[in-house]
């Protein structure tokens, strides 16, 4: 699970953040802190590994309280004020929500913070099942997915079609957007309109990959970087 605080003095702004955590069943939430000072009595004990931080706190502003932590989880401002953003990027945040923020721009958010090698607990073994979650918008809902269950992803137009072990998902997308979010010591591009897994390639013979019941072609430009995975 990935363990998060809410560090905000608005009880409104804790409900929404938690109300969008609780959509995911990898989310848990370990206490809610109305105050900077109140997070740094419970970090004393406890670790998390993430954080959604307001700025604007009495007591202790939020930034004031994340240079005091020596080696801080990730973390997530949510503020009303646009003009900390440079500040807080200099302070190795991972996004910076600009207050109300939609369901899509938190899940955007999200992802970054669970990215591979993001959360700062990788030695678990349960934060790292969790960081090959990967949230994908199709048919008007977000649906959570496991990045191993990809086999490989189709560009189709201007959709793009993940094909897992468990379903088909269409999306209105680039391809090449879609494997940014992707670690790239597990797929590789073999086509311009194809990206797959390595772990689920069963066969490579002259200039195509089988994966699954599939077929697919393998591009003269992706041939050199194909051949080394043989090698």
């Amino acid at each position: 699970m990935i363990k998060y605080l809410i560090i905000d003095d608005e009880h409104i702004a804790h409900d929404i953040i938690k109300g969008y955590c609780d959509k995911m069943h990898s989310m848990q939430l370990m206490k809610h802190c109305y105050d900077a000072l109140e997070a740094l009595d419970y970090l004393r004990e406890h670790q998390v590994d993430l954080i959604f931080l307001d700025i604007n706190m009495p007591k202790l502003k939020g930034f004031e309280f994340l240079k005091t932590l020596k080696n801080p989880p990730k973390v997530i401002v949510t503020t009303a004020y646009q003009e900390y953003a440079l500040e807080g990027y200099t302070l190795d945040v991972i996004d910076y929500l600009l207050k109300p923020f939609s369901f899509e721009r938190f899940l955007k958010a999200l992802n970054k913070a669970t990215a591979e090698k993001s959360i700062n607990s990788l030695d678990n073994t349960n934060s790292m099942e969790e960081s090959e979650l990967l949230f994908l918008y199709s048919e008007k809902k977000h649906t959570q997915i496991n990045r191993n269950d990809i086999l490989y992803i189709e560009a189709a137009g201007n959709y793009v079609k993940i094909h897992t072990s468990k379903e088909l998902f269409t999306i209105r997308d680039k391809i090449s957007n879609i494997v940014k979010r992707l670690p790239e010591a597990k797929f590789i591009q073999v086509h311009k309109s194809f990206v797959v897994s390595k772990q689920h390639i069963n066969i490579v013979e002259g200039n195509r990959i089988r994966i699954a019941d599939s077929i697919l072609p393998i591009g003269k430009l992706y041939k050199e970087e194909v051949n080394k995975l043989l090698h």
